[in-house]
This record gives structure tokens, sequence and C-alpha cells, in this order.
């Protein structure tokens, strides 16, 4: 019996799309230590939401910063 795999196709494929996960996130922070070297400063941008139905979204401040 402990040669069997009993390992599902479903659960492989999730714990792939994990590592691909993993291995992406590794790469982007790679890529900002090498800018943050490189003297590349990239300024973030504001994340339009506008389409949403709330007047506020908690952690987020309005475009302009604060009005408290």
């Amino acid at each position: 019996m402990a040669g069997n795999n009993k390992t599902t196709f479903a659960k492989m494929s999730r714990e792939a799309k994990v590592r691909e996960k993993r291995q992406a996130t590794i790469l982007r922070k790679e890529q900002r230590q090498r800018d943050r070297e490189a003297g590349i400063v990239i300024e973030h941008q504001v994340e339009d939401l506008s389409h949403l139905d709330v007047a506020v979204v908690q952690g987020v401040e309005p475009e302009g910063g604060a009005t408290r």
C-alpha cells in the first residue's frame, strides 16, 4: 500500500499554483531590490475606487491626503 500515489491531481494542481505564485513573488521582490540599487524610484499610483458603492474604504486615504 505504501507504493500507491494517494495525492489527487487537484491537490498537485493547487500545490503547483502555490509554487508558481511564490516564485512570482520572489521575482517581483528581486526586481524591486535591483531597481532600488539602480536608483530607480517608482511612485505608487492611486487606485481608482470610483466604481465602489461606498463613500469610504477603511484603510484607504482619499486622493490628496487625509482630511481629518
